[in-house]
């Protein structure tokens, strides 16, 4: 967007910020794309703008790729509109299709940006283990045959934590940007025949935790071991790491602003639970 354009939409009364979860399945990401190709921005914009009564240009905290999920994506928007706070949740269900969700609005501070404000984001990343897949769970999680040995893998995830340079781990195609991240935590847990992965850091870049992802598999199969995961990292070649892993299994859970923006209280209650 051009300055004078971003200007134009500031000037309007109203800063909405709104908590969304959506099955990223069937869109081609977040970001908004040009027809006939669907993302979920494209969706989002053009409801909200019948809601409001005039055009919606929606900012983000995360730009999930095609087939990724979110369940604490936030967004916001500048608006002249009068619809209630508190009647856009019920507006927004009839208007959205099922797989994308409006959970919470909140009126925020001209200032707020659901991009630029955020200290950290939360994503989590689901492998499915067993004999055979399953059909409820699949559009959800990587479905991986052979046993994975966890430990290993979280011993490599040690050395994820703190600030790196993640070049080795960053496709190509994003956005030019350092790529130095500050990982606050970085975990594996079994839960049944589900091993769940969470990461939550200061920022990502593109297909970061997928090509993280897809290197712990290859230590979880005995193929590279904790101490070559480290090195892969140190060398800052993406060359060196794993195929990405699929995109079906990661999830955008959760963004945190800071307090003085109010954010985190307004959505904490309302926040699907991973």
């Amino acid at each position: 967007m051009r300055q004078k354009h971003k200007m134009m939409m500031k000037a309007r009364r109203r800063n909405i910020a709104l908590l969304v979860a959506y099955d990223g399945t069937i869109y081609h990401g977040f970001q908004r794309q040009t027809p006939p190709i669907v993302a979920v921005q494209n969706i989002l914009e053009e409801k909200l703008a019948l809601l409001f009564g005039e055009p919606i240009e929606l900012a983000a905290a995360g730009r999930t790729d095609a087939g990724v999920h979110a369940r604490g994506q936030v967004v916001n928007f500048f608006t002249d509109g009068t619809i209630p706070i508190e009647r856009i949740v019920r507006a927004a269900e009839g208007l959205l299709p099922s797989d994308i969700v409006v959970r919470q609005a909140f009126e925020a501070d001209p200032d707020f940006s659901a991009l630029h404000s955020a200290k950290t984001k939360t994503y989590t990343y689901r492998i499915l283990q067993g004999t055979a897949g399953d059909p409820f769970r699949g559009r959800y999680a990587w479905y991986i045959r052979r046993s994975l040995r966890v430990k290993p893998m979280a011993t490599a995830l040690l050395h994820v934590l703190g600030k790196h340079d993640f070049s080795s781990f960053r496709a190509a195609g994003g956005a030019p940007m350092t790529p130095a991240r500050t990982m606050e935590t970085a975990t594996v847990n079994v839960e049944g025949d589900t091993i769940l992965f969470r990461f939550c850091a200061n920022g990502f870049l593109y297909h970061m935790v997928r090509n993280l992802i897809g290197t712990l598999v290859d230590v979880g199969l005995g193929i590279k071991t904790p101490d070559e995961f480290a090195e892969i990292m140190a060398a800052r070649s993406r060359s060196l790491a794993s195929p990405t892993a699929p995109a079906h299994g990661l999830c955008l859970e959760r963004v945190e602003y800071p307090i003085s923006c109010g954010i985190n209280d307004a959505f904490d209650h309302q926040r699907l639970k991973s």
